[in-house]
């Protein structure tokens, strides 16, 4: 901050520094007790323990974490806590709870590994493409990342002013926090096998349809088989199902944490919904464009360029959601239920945004820890709105 000339002691409420730093300081104290357990890297406060082990399914209805290096090393469920964080406009997190998924014992169960079965078995180069453009896995932006771009677009393209974009991303970062924290509250209560999980064993357990044109039981063998995306650069071929893998990464094939929610469908969906009421359009109008042979999920993958475009938000939220059934590491009610989710998320994020824009004052209904931080991020633009706006302040910038 010094070297942009901003001095990060100022605590004056008469310059907007001063402010800036004032607000900084009250809103990370706020989040070093906000349940996320942030001075502790992060580490689990609820004592989770997976029902399933890697190497055993006890309920085919619960998360597995996975092996990776043979045992060597085990997935752990990535911040089970998160559902308890203090939310910004959600009384609590688990709200908008999403009613159960399919059961392990029903046909659901079954049809819905069967969905990602076709899908995997007939990938397009474009929907591999759409798997990997949204896929934002680690070390990258991340989905909510991934919608503080698509924001940043829309900032260019209207010419928003300062005073909109801060309105803008105070509203959006609200939004995909409490998706972020919804989601996890679902992922963590339900505690929901991924397809990796799932799709392995019914076919270890020859529950997997014979009848179906994309499963077959080899007479040799006695294996059910399943004609699939059979691994980076070998096509679709029959395979053991028992070693069924998601069109992902090689060095990341399923998120250390439970299927339902999709995280991505609702982060996508609150997005979505935060830029339309902003906007008062759904009009987005972007592309991207994946050059041939430049995947890094396959060697030539797309074998031609393939241009992905979004006339609306909802498009492309919906896309991101979807992105996650072609990448095999989500179900679709995960998907859905996660847009359902994630507007519901947003619709909320969005009124409670405009209370404090427009002016309001913590109301009684409002919880205490999220109004002063929805408080204090309003209080800093309009103080640094009204200092822009005064001659006197503007002459000591």
């Amino acid at each position: 901050m010094q070297q942009l000339g901003i001095e990060s002691t100022i605590t004056t409420t008469n310059t907007a520094a001063g402010i800036g730093n004032l607000a900084a300081k009250t809103l990370l104290n706020n989040k070093y007790t906000d349940g996320s357990n942030q001075l502790n890297n992060y580490t689990d406060t609820t004592n989770y323990k997976p029902v399933n082990t890697w190497d055993k399914i006890t309920d085919p209805n619960r998360w597995q974490p996975l092996s990776i290096d043979n045992g060597n090393h085990v997935q752990k469920f990535l911040t089970p806590q998160w559902g308890d964080v203090t939310p910004f406009a959600l009384q609590p997190g688990n709200q908008y709870l999403p009613p159960p998924a399919a059961e392990f014992g029903t046909q659901a169960y079954i049809d819905q590994a069967l969905q990602i079965i076709e899908y995997s078995a007939s990938l397009t180069d474009e929907q591999k493409v759409i798997a990997e453009y949204w896929a934002d896995g680690p070390q990258t932006i991340l989905p909510p990342g991934h919608w503080h771009l698509i924001a940043e677009y829309v900032s260019t393209r209207d010419k928003l002013s300062l005073d909109d974009n801060v309105k803008l991303f105070f509203t959006l970062g609200n939004a995909v926090s409490d998706a972020g924290i919804a989601a996890w509250d679902a992922k963590e209560h339900y505690d929901y096998v991924r397809p990796i999980t799932a799709i392995q064993y019914l076919a270890a357990n020859h529950l997997l349809p014979n009848d179906h044109p994309l499963v077959r039981t080899n007479p040799q063998t006695n294996v059910q088989e399943i004609y699939t995306w059979a691994g980076p650069d070998r096509g679709s071929q029959w395979i053991d199902g028992t070693t069924w893998l998601p069109y992902q990464k090689s060095t990341f094939i399923t998120p250390p944490f439970a299927e339902y929610v999709s995280g991505h469908s609702t982060f996508s969906a609150a997005s979505a919904e935060i830029l339309k009421r902003f906007t008062n359009s759904d009009e987005l109008g972007a592309c991207h464009t994946q050059l041939s042979n430049t995947s890094t999920f396959e060697t030539h993958t797309p074998s031609n360029s393939i241009k992905l475009c979004w006339d609306t938000f909802t498009s492309a939220a919906d896309e991101a959601g979807i992105s996650r059934l072609y990448g095999g590491i989500h179900f679709q009610d995960g998907d859905i239920n996660g847009r359902v989710l994630g507007r519901k998320v947003g619709a909320a994020v969005w009124e409670k945004a405009q209370y404090y824009i427009n002016g309001g004052k913590v109301a009684k209904s409002i919880p205490e820890s999220s109004s002063v931080v929805g408080l204090l991020t309003f209080v800093a633009f309009s103080a640094v709105s009204f200092i822009k706006s005064n001659p006197i302040s503007r002459m000591r910038k």
